[in-house]
């Protein structure tokens, strides 16, 4: 691979970041056009960089083109949204399951231990979600399963983006940080069965959030609809 083409791939990483964070904290909004001109002004580049940008996000599912439209941030639908937490569910209830099985990772836990310290500190939702989106993906890895590393990759930046609705409800960094907490010291004791039941409520504890913040916000536009 030519220099050139590797600053281009780099520069196309970086721009998908910036644009990824944008959609993740709802600086973009779901539905809004991703305008390439403008981030080509912004990087001081030709719109290459950027079109590639946007392919890569469209392939993470953050971003979805429309014919005549052009790329804009997918608004996933509450099925979508569901099934992405349940896919979650699943694979980290196999994961336990391969823990279970394998043994536990100190080096790991010491890893979790040290988020958790990082967690208890953050007060900002959007970097708190990306602290507890590492810690589970620590589950992942302790499970020793490529195959299922590779398929809760693929989820990262969807799963960010659902996450911080539930994190950005009040009382739910304290209730997160608490069960967190909990998980690791049953790790720690070896207690797989129970950590296994405490991970399980806790997931599906950030459904019913999510479920709960989806309700209101669709009880707030159709009272907007009828004020109107």
């Amino acid at each position: 691979m030519s220099k050139t083409n590797l600053n281009h791939n780099a520069l196309s990483n970086h721009i998908a970041e910036h644009i990824g964070e944008q959609i993740i904290t709802g600086e973009l909004k779901p539905g809004e056009k991703i305008v390439e001109n403008t981030y080509a002004v912004e990087y001081g580049t030709s719109r290459a960089p950027v079109r590639e940008a946007i392919y890569l996000l469209t392939i993470e599912g953050l971003v979805e083109r429309i014919p005549r439209k052009g790329a804009i941030v997918k608004e996933h639908t509450e099925s979508e949204i569901f099934d992405l937490l349940d896919i979650r569910i699943m694979l980290e209830s196999l994961a336990m399951k391969r823990i279970n099985e394998n043994g536990t990772d100190q080096q790991l836990l010491k890893k979790m231990e040290g988020l958790y310290d990082e967690m208890m500190v953050e007060e900002d939702a959007i970097r708190y979600t990306k602290l507890n989106h590492t810690f589970h993906l620590c589950l992942i890895e302790m499970s020793k399963s490529e195959t299922i590393k590779k398929m809760y990759t693929r989820l990262e930046l969807p799963l960010l983006r659902v996450q911080n609705i539930s994190f950005t409800t009040e009382g739910n960094i304290e209730k997160s940080i608490k069960e967190h907490f909990t998980l690791v010291s049953l790790l720690k004791k070896g207690e797989i069965g129970e950590a296994t039941t405490v991970l399980q409520q806790h997931n599906q504890d950030v459904i019913t959030s999510i479920q709960k913040r989806l309700f209101e916000h669709h009880d707030g536009v159709q009272k907007d609809k009828k004020e109107g």
